[in-house]
């Protein structure tokens, strides 16, 4: 068989990669016609749960689209069939499947020993289902009880096993059932990365792994659902708004059933003090839930005006609630994984959930002796927005799946093969991934032009778009999501894989919540505009965005002459002057997002006028719209053209000419240009003696033809303890593109409180 997988990692799934399934469909003609023409693979899906179902569904969904390869059965058990936890074998029914049999499971207890004869009920009663549906294949989710018992049945009874969400790491004793059925299943579907390496090195056959994403995220990348108050005010009530409320789900840690009580009533009492309204969903059936339940009602939660209890929740009004959520809070991996899709700001709870990868949204609280912990954690997370997060999925699963299971020969040998030793990292086998290129999306908003770039990790630059900027707010946000778009299609066909997008603009920025707060006088209509949530919710990548001057900074220091430095200054020359600082490895943003304004250091009490309303700034002297200043009274006084120069007719005059004039020997244009230069070498001169950084780096179009004068003013002005600090020119080509996709390729997910 073929490797099956698709290269993407952390929040970067890019959708089908039609070039590694190019000659599937052939395989899939060839494998049907050795299984028998007419023969369609006889699919069974046993859910055990309303989680499971979430994630089988797409699945089944999918299977009955495609009725010419598949017969679907549907086998009902668990906890679906027990009236205290809602009777959710209902939602299977409402979704118009047959359930060709229902198997009551479990035995009441809600304690250790009541799972383990839950199992053994399962094992007992399996055997005859299987004997007569005679499937090809089972398919199984998850690290429940109920899922072990399925795949002990189909295992020993020679029926192939499809396991999905398998090499996850959760923390608890899931861990040791999740792995169990990973030894006993034929087949793999994973959602991550990690996970795929982690069954690669439980030496599963890495030819049978296939990295999918995970199914619910077809749906969930998906979910527009215009009515989603109406949602909202039938579990929690008419006066509730969107994003004023919590959704609280925590389940027993069954390893540690006395310490998750404790922190369930702790969560309570933190949610009673926070008071907002809050939606409770009963934890499921492990053992513990019995007792958690006796907490829920020794508090009136049931009762209590600010809260909502209920059992269960239908899926496609569950994602609309936790989606519109201020905030959801609990240990389910709902919390960690499916709700980084909205963005939704989560507090995952204790250890139930301590191994799984995790999005910025996710904050951690893993243990509390009081309610203040999760009480500080409520506060500090209640209304915020992240990035959407694509760790588990890129809503592309289900077609993956589909063509996985087409493609299984039965003819192949029942028994499993394990590869040792195990494997290395980056074993794949798949040309697709050895080839993959980490990359960014990158744009950088000029005075003139538009510009959005493919960066690579290394810092190339593998594709540019260039488009000239419109005027108006409209046309610049409609044709920077057109150009990204267009770009993120197109880098899958150069193989790259886009963790994200960087922003660079000019003017204030608050890189935190992606907002340019104010713009500079080139861009018009660009204040208090949100930049961070309809990229994001167009293209399921995070965003970051900051100014220019930063963005320069962080392009030195990932690709340029700050690489490697604790403390050094970029100084941009272009159409104005901005800066970045880099302090202790650091960027310095500065308490109101103003810091590295170094353009409008004053270094003159009478000099000209600056577009920042003030006067004698260094921008009035050395930018790139001063020298077009000077360089017009030159020409309008007819001083400015020199022998081997002209300018034509409908040509503007600017910067270059001054420039150009200088070096044919025009005196007065070379005054201007040493003037410019002077007013720039006293700026560096003021930014050595208050940041004393190692380096100074000069960076723009116009940086070269002033390096020499600023050297030599430094020499004359500046305190002998700082005349040995270097200052040279950027070699960087695009620093404001490169250091906007640093932002995205330096971007950490994890964040633990």
């Amino acid at each position: 068989m073929e490797t099956y997988g698709y290269p993407q990692r952390e929040s970067c799934f890019q959708g089908p990669h039609e070039l590694y399934f190019k000659n599937l469909s052939k395989r899939n003609k060839q494998i049907m016609e050795k299984n028998g023409n007419n023969r369609k693979l006889r699919v069974c899906v046993a859910t055990c749960n309303r989680a499971d179902y979430s994630k089988l569904a797409p699945i089944m969904f999918g299977i009955k689209t495609e009725p010419e390869f598949f017969e679907l059965d549907v086998v009902v058990l668990g906890s679906h069939l027990i009236d205290d936890y809602g009777n959710t074998y209902r939602m299977i029914e409402q979704d118009d499947f047959d359930i060709n049999t229902r198997l009551h499971t479990i035995v009441r207890g809600e304690d250790e020993a009541a799972m383990v004869e839950s199992v053994g009920l399962a094992l007992v009663k399996l055997p005859d289902v299987l004997n007569r549906l005679k499937p090809d294949i089972m398919i199984v989710h998850g690290d429940r009880f109920d899922a072990l018992a399925l795949a002990t049945s189909a295992a020993l009874m020679n029926i192939r096993i499809l396991h999905i969400e398998g090499g996850e790491v959760s923390g608890t004793i899931d861990d040791s059932i999740r792995h169990a059925i990973t030894k006993l299943a034929h087949y793999h579907v994973c959602c991550t990365r990690s996970a795929e390496q982690h069954l690669i090195s439980m030496c599963e056959d890495h030819d049978r792994i296939l990295l999918a994403g995970c199914p619910s995220y077809d749906k969930l990348l998906s979910a527009k659902n215009k009515d989603y108050m109406s949602i909202i005010r039938m579990w929690l009530g008419d006066d509730v708004k969107s994003k004023d409320y919590i959704v609280a789900l925590q389940h027993p840690v069954t390893t540690d059933i006395k310490h998750s009580i404790k922190m369930f009533e702790l969560t309570l009492d933190a949610l009673i003090s926070f008071n907002k309204r809050t939606l409770v969903l009963f934890p499921n059936i492990d053992a513990g839930s019995k007792e958690m339940v006796r907490v829920m009602r020794k508090k009136g939660i049931e009762h209590h005006p600010n809260f909502r209890a209920v059992k269960h929740v239908p899926f496609d009004q569950f994602i609309q609630l936790v989606a519109h959520a201020g905030c959801m809070i609990g240990n389910s991996s709902c919390g960690v994984r499916e709700v980084g899709a909205f963005g939704t700001p989560v507090i995952n709870l204790g250890t139930r959930q301590i191994g799984r990868e995790t999005g910025e949204n996710v904050l951690h609280v893993r243990d509390a002796d009081t309610q203040d912990k999760i009480l500080q954690a409520l506060h500090l997370q209640f209304g915020k927005q992240y990035p959407c997060s694509k760790i588990y999925g890129d809503g592309n699963a289900v077609p993956r799946i589909l063509k996985f299971l087409k493609s299984m020969d039965l003819q192949e040998p029942l028994q499993k093969k394990f590869c040792f030793p195990p494997v290395k990292e980056n074993i794949s086998q798949d040309i697709d991934h050895i080839l993959e290129t980490l990359s960014a999306l990158a744009v950088d908003l000029g005075g003139t032009n538009l510009r959005v770039a493919i960066v690579s990790m290394k810092g190339e630059i593998v594709k540019k778009y260039t488009q000239f900027n419109p005027k108006t707010y409209e046309e610049r946000i409609n044709l920077i999501l057109q150009m990204c778009v267009e770009a993120a299609a197109e880098a899958v066909k150069l193989n790259c894989r886009i963790l994200g997008v960087g922003i660079s603009t000019g003017g204030r920025v608050n890189p935190r919540e992606g907002i340019v707060l104010h713009s500079t006088k080139l861009i018009q209509e660009w204040n208090s505009v949100d930049l961070r949530t309809p990229l994001s919710d167009t293209l399921h990548l995070p965003v970051w965005v900051d100014n220019d001057g930063n963005c320069a900074a962080l392009a030195e220091r990932k690709f340029g002459q700050g690489k490697g430095l604790e403390n050094f200054v970029t100084l941009i020359t272009g159409t104005g002057i901005g800066g970045g600082i880099i302090h202790q490895h650091e960027l310095i943003h500065g308490s109101s997002f103003c810091a590295a304004e170094l353009g409008h250091l004053v270094v003159s009490l009478d000099g000209p006028d600056c577009s920042c309303g003030s006067h004698g700034c260094i921008e009035a002297y050395a930018s790139g719209m001063a020298l077009q200043r000077e360089a017009k009274k030159l020409h309008d006084e007819d001083l400015l053209l020199v022998e081997g120069m002209s300018v034509p007719k409908d040509e503007a005059v600017g910067a270059l000419h001054l420039i150009q004039a200088a070096k044919l020997g025009n005196a007065k244009a070379q005054s201007i240009l040493r003037t410019a230069g002077t007013a720039l070498g006293l700026g560096v001169v003021n930014i050595l003696h208050t940041m004393n950084p190692s380096l100074v780096i000069l960076s723009g179009v116009l940086a070269s033809h002033y390096i020499h004068i600023v050297k030599d003013i430094i020499r004359q002005q500046a305190l002998s303890s700082v005349q040995d600090v270097d200052v040279v020119v950027s070699d960087l080509v695009d620093p404001a593109l490169l250091g906007a996709a640093s932002m995205v390729l330096d971007y950490t997910t994890r964040r633990i409180y």
